[in-house]
């Protein structure tokens, strides 16, 4: 098999090359770092005052571990490392509560993300003569944007698609001879369900590859899209964070995702301990930020579970493979691929007088993509009202937790003892979707 690189020296540099590489960008982001109001304090509490106080890569073990309530607490600018007049972009993810996690981003930072991303495409063998259509959210939601400048620069005639919409989505497959897709898993089998009830078959696209990414999916899971679409699936891993999407990409070889070392230190920890791990023991992830000049952030741990996988891939590139996610340590759910916090439901609906004590957060599938239901108990003085004012307050529920979590839900309301009580703790959230 022919191998294609989109910068070969960088993809196949030595480990210790690497290293070497890995070390001048840590200073720097030390640098960066010590400009924020968050690090300085940390950094000096380590006796880090200067980059020339970072020796070896093992004197980032002497920094803390950071997390995403420092990023929520430094909101909105206790984490930036340049002039504001510097920032082109932010991207913001939600938090456990109403205050987002916010990321600054210098042009410089902007091309290094699409460098990474245009990495990650050449090495899934497309190029610049696919076309690449983009399912994926536009906006403060990192998903959208990443790769399409990562396609832009690649050369692919590239459609922002956005989500949703199904019937066009096939429609501009048909019409523009689509070869590429970045989509979520679950839409990618919604729309293979879709193709037969609008007419369209196999035979009139010209579909050979999908990017999945924003949601966890089996191994499964990725064949039966395989064999649905008759196409090529890749893997990819990001969260907001480091960027978003292109921390992690398979490549032909779907053995693994290349993790782009000269961009990101990658730690393998035990969650509970703190303490790092060896290649091929499953922990939680934690990176730091290596070419990042507005927001530089520290071992910020991901939450996410994974391991490293030993050994070297065919495609000879030479940066580490992480193993597919396999979970996280916290209590995040991902509808869709959004990530939504019950703790966010919960602060929503208890701000309606309306509401009563219990509710219950209700996750199934249907038609292939999640389906979010929120149950409320309301005070039994409110059902022998009128039922347009039910209606009414359905209405208003449902638009605050749109606004809030972006997903629009289903709301039911229920009288007060009609939902499940609990002695112990209270089962807030039921999954009903299939195990992966």
């Amino acid at each position: 098999m022919e191998i294609a690189y989109w910068n070969k020296e960088i993809e196949t540099i030595d480990r210790d090359s690497l290293k070497h590489l890995q070390l001048k960008y840590l200073k720097e982001t030390i640098g960066y770092a010590l400009r924020t109001s968050l690090y300085k304090k940390r950094l000096q509490k380590a006796g880090i005052t200067s980059p020339d106080d970072i020796k070896s890569l093992d004197d980032l073990k002497r920094i803390p571990f950071t997390t995403k309530d420092d990023l929520r607490e430094s909101y909105p600018r206790g984490l930036l490392a340049v002039d504001i007049g510097d920032v082109i972009r932010i991207h913001t993810s939600s938090g456990t509560t109403g205050t987002p996690t916010v990321i600054y981003h210098t042009q410089q930072d902007l091309n290094n993300w699409t460098e990474l991303l245009a990495r990650c495409i050449i090495a899934t063998g497309a190029t610049r003569n696919d076309v690449f259509q983009n399912m994926m959210s536009y906006g403060l939601f990192t998903g959208g944007l990443g790769l399409h400048y990562g396609a832009e620069a690649v050369g692919m005639m590239v459609i922002p698609a956005g989500g949703g919409n199904t019937r066009r989505q096939i429609k501009l497959m048909k019409d523009f001879r689509t070869s590429v897709i970045h989509i979520t898993p679950s839409y990618a089998l919604h729309i293979a369900s879709k193709l037969e009830e609008f007419g369209v078959s196999l035979n009139e696209l010209a579909l050979r590859k999908a990017y999945l990414g924003a949601e966890p999916y089996s191994e499964n899971t990725r064949r039966k899209i395989e064999d649905l679409l008759r196409i090529d699936v890749y893997n990819s891993y990001g969260l907001s964070e480091m960027n978003g999407p292109g921390v992690s990409f398979e490549c032909v070889y779907k053995c693994g995702m290349h993790t782009w070392e000269d961009n990101y230190i990658l730690e393998v920890i035990d969650p509970k301990s703190g303490e790092n791990l060896d290649d091929g023991e499953e922990g939680e992830l934690v990176f730091t930020t290596l070419r990042r000049q507005a927001t530089p952030l520290l071992r910020y741990r991901s939450r996410d579970l994974a391991y490293i996988l030993p050994g070297d891939c065919e495609c000879k590139r030479t940066h580490r493979r992480l193993s597919r996610i396999t979970g996280r340590t916290d209590d995040m759910l991902i509808i869709n691929g959004v990530n939504v916090f019950p703790s966010q439901i919960e602060e929503v609906i208890m701000q309606f007088p309306e509401v009563g004590h219990n509710y219950q957060i209700y996750i199934d599938k249907q038609e292939n993509l999640d389906k979010l239901i929120v149950k409320v108990e309301i005070y039994s003085k409110l059902f022998t009202g009128d039922l347009a004012e039910l209606e009414a307050l359905k209405r208003r529920i449902k638009d605050e937790l749109r606004a809030s979590i972006v997903i629009n839900p289903t709301v039911e309301l229920h009288e007060p003892g009609s939902l499940p009580v609990f002695e112990g703790k209270a089962q807030r959230v039921v999954d009903k979707r299939p195990a992966l």
